[in-house]
């Protein structure tokens, strides 16, 4: 089992900036990849970024890039997400997820999940 704890949600202004955190416990955390999905009301999870054992990431390229970077620090079983320029379409809630699957990028592939943070992106 993973336990995952996420913090640093928030409420933002238009153009502002946040860090979420994701917080890993129980199996070894360098053994997982780590992924970042968000789900607004009303609309489907979706993938944000995902970052591998070893630090390759991907995101999600159309909503996100060049925005929001994803980075994790082994050493302290945390992945990160850093946010900036944010928009009020990036409002919902985000969640981490850890999956044995290489870069994955569909909520399936994962096999454990926080509870999520609240981001709210004012305009």
């Amino acid at each position: 089992q993973v336990q995952l704890v996420e913090s640093g949600g928030g409420l933002v202004q238009a153009g502002g900036s946040l860090r979420l955190s994701c917080v890993a416990s129980g199996r070894i955390f360098s053994n997982y990849c780590m992924g970042w999905f968000r789900q607004a009301p009303g609309k489907e999870r979706e993938f944000v970024a995902v970052i591998s054992e070893s630090g390759i990431s991907a995101s999600d390229g159309d909503s996100v890039k060049g925005r929001f970077t994803i980075s994790r620090d082994n050493a302290k079983n945390t992945v990160y997400l850093q946010m900036s320029s944010l928009k009020p379409e990036d409002t919902a809630v985000y969640y981490c997820a850890a999956s044995t699957v290489w870069l994955a990028a569909k909520p399936f592939q994962y096999a454990y999940w926080g509870q999520g943070t609240q981001v709210t992106v004012s305009s």
